[in-house]
Order: structure tokens, then C-alpha cells, then sequence
């Protein structure tokens, strides 16, 4: 079997080595410029690890790794327009560097040329893996979409929120974990539980997410601790507050979300000392490792001997007990 580092290397050559267009300049450079900007390679490297660990050939599944790949970063491109987001992995974003119109476009074919490396794979698997990477790029779509109508509506509840960050983040981690395992050789059962934890292991790592931006050591996080905060974004912390808070602790949290001007340090100080009070953060740390647990208990349940599954095991438990 194959090291996590093994399979990260190889994801990494298979991008740098990748070649898409060259004209118009305007199209293609965007693509070549937010591959390079590197991340986890979370995705793509849990499809290699789902194909090894049935023991396919990891060669062969490079391709659809990279689409994956290709496509969170074409969702990354139009999140960032949506968002109006400056920066993105430190770096300014497409839209900003280019402008709006060169992001729409250059996400557009980014979305081709992953339909393009799904095709890449054997034709007997060709109809059941383009069906998942289909079924989970609409899923996603649905989940920005309803993350979208969240800004607008005064309340959510902890159900709704679920299920947004279940179509918004965890499909792509669960459809990358199906359909590495068909390109490795498992059956639809086997792969549909591999499909069932990478959907609850996706879930509580976007809790962890929410959990790290209000808690997390802002040099290891890699962005602002309590951005969440300042912009009155609808994480499970904010909706288990809204839920939990009485009296003057409900009248001060909603004074916060009300503000128009506030000064940033004293609006995140305020709202953390809510949650403080609350025991926020246990209720979120709780959720979190419920939706592990059953997570976990998806993936014994899947017919193999345990060393061909110790590797995704370690990579899922380290997903889960990080700062950063």
C-alpha cells in the first residue's frame, strides 16, 4: 500500500505536469495560476487512497483525482466573485488579480476540462463514476446556493445548517472517496459505504472549520480567527447561540449582529465570551465527533482486512485533531 506522502507527491506531479490551454492568455492563466496556489489536496488524494485501498492501480486514478481537484477550485473561483473575497491562500483571488468576467469564464472551462479527466477512466466504470461526479457537483452547487439564502434569513436552525454544509463540503469529500473505490475495483455496496463516510467525515470536518475560526491560533490557521464572527456568517456556533441565549446574553448577542459599525477585535471578544458562557465550543466539539463516530462506524463496516485500511483511517483521524 501506498504512504499518504506517496500519493500527496504524486497528486502534486500529476497537477504541475498537467497542460490545458494557452490562448487566449486571458482564459487559460487564470486556471494555471489557482492550481498552483497548492492547499490541502484533500480531495484528490482521498479518491488514490479509496483506489489503493481495494487495490487498484493508483495510475489510473490520477485523472479523476485531478478532476476533483480541477472542480473545487473552479467552485473556489466563483465562491471568491460571490464572496468578494481579496485573498485566497494568501494570494489575491482570480477576480481580483484579472476581473470578475475572466473568473466566470476561466471557472467555466475548468468545469469542462474536469469532465474532460473523468473521462479519462476505464469505459466499463465510466457511466457510475461520471453519474457520482455529477450527482456531487449539482450537490454542491445546491449547497452555495442555500449557504447564500442563509445571509438573508433571520433564522436557521442547526438541521438546515447540516445539511448545507453536508451538499457545500461533504458530497465532495464522500463522491472523491466513490469514486476512487470504483476505479479501484469495489463494488456499488462497498463503495456506497466508503460514499456514507466521507459524507459524516466531511460534516465534522466543516464543524471543526467553524470550531477553529472563532478558537484557532491565528499563525497556524492560515486566515483571520473570528471572520466568522464579523461578518455574522451562520456557522453552528452562531445558531447553537441564538438557540441557547436568554435574557441579556440574547440581547447583547443580538446587538452585535445588529451592529453596522463595530470595531472588529471587540465584536469577536464580545461574541466569544457569549459563546465562553454558552459552552459553545463543547456543544460544538460534541457534534462534531458524533458525526465522527459515525463515520467511523460506516468505514469498519466495510468488507476488507484492516491493513488495507489503516492508511485512510490514520489520514481521516488526522483530518479530524488538527489547529490549522
Amino acid at each position: 500500500m501506498q504512504q499518504i506522502q506517496q500519493l500527496q507527491n504524486s497528486i502534486n506531479q500529476y497537477i504541475s505536469n498537467k497542460k490545458y490551454g494557452t490562448t487566449p492568455v486571458e482564459l487559460y492563466e487564470p486556471i494555471y495560476y489557482i492550481m498552483a496556489l497548492g492547499g490541502k489536496r484533500l480531495r484528490p488524494c482521498l479518491l488514490l487512497m479509496a483506489c489503493d485501498m481495494f487495490g487498484g492501480d493508483v495510475q489510473q486514478a490520477l485523472a479523476p483525482a485531478l478532476a476533483i481537484e480541477v472542480f473545487h477550485n473552479f467552485t473556489l473561483m466563483h465562491d471568491d466573485i460571490m464572496d468578494k473575497a481579496p485573498l485566497r491562500r494568501g494570494k489575491p483571488t482570480v477576480h481580483e488579480k484579472w476581473n470578475a468576467n475572466v473568473a466566470i469564464l476561466s471557472g467555466d472551462v475548468m468545469m469542462v476540462e474536469a469532465n474532460k479527466l473523468i473521462m479519462q477512466v476505464d469505459d466499463r466504470i465510466l457511466r457510475p463514476v461520471l453519474d457520482v461526479f455529477n450527482d456531487t457537483a449539482v450537490g454542491v452547487c445546491e449547497g452555495q446556493q442555500i449557504d447564500m439564502n442563509f445571509e438573508t434569513l433571520t433564522h436557521v436552525t442547526i438541521d438546515e445548517y447540516i445539511n448545507m454544509i453536508r451538499l457545500k463540503t461533504a458530497v465532495l469529500v464522500a463522491g472523491a472517496l466513490k469514486m476512487g473505490a470504483l476505479v479501484g475495483g469495489a463494488d456499488d455496496a462497498e463503495a456506497s459505504l466508503l460514499y456514507s463516510f466521507g459524507e459524516q467525515l466531511g460534516i465534522a470536518f466543516q464543524l471543526q472549520d467553524d470550531i477553529l475560526d472563532v478558537y484557532g491560533d491565528p499563525k497556524k490557521f492560515g486566515k483571520q480567527v473570528g471572520g466568522d464572527i464579523i461578518s455574522n456568517k451562520k456557522t453552528y456556533l452562531l445558531i447553537k447561540a441564538m438557540e441557547l441565549a436568554k435574557g441579556e446574553t440574547l440581547t447583547e448577542l443580538n446587538y452585535w449582529i445588529s451592529a453596522t459599525e463595530f470595531n472588529g477585535i471587540e465584536k469577536v471578544t464580545a461574541v466569544k465570551n457569549i459563546y465562553n458562557q454558552l459552552n459553545i465550543r463543547e456543544h460544538a466539539e460534541a457534534e462534531m465527533n458524533r458525526y465522527a463516530e459515525q463515520a467511523i462506524l460506516n468505514f469498519e463496516k466495510i468488507n476488507l482486512p484492516n491493513e488495507r485500511k489503516v492508511i485512510l483511517k490514520e489520514f481521516a483521524d488526522m483530518l479530524l485533531v488538527r489547529d490549522y
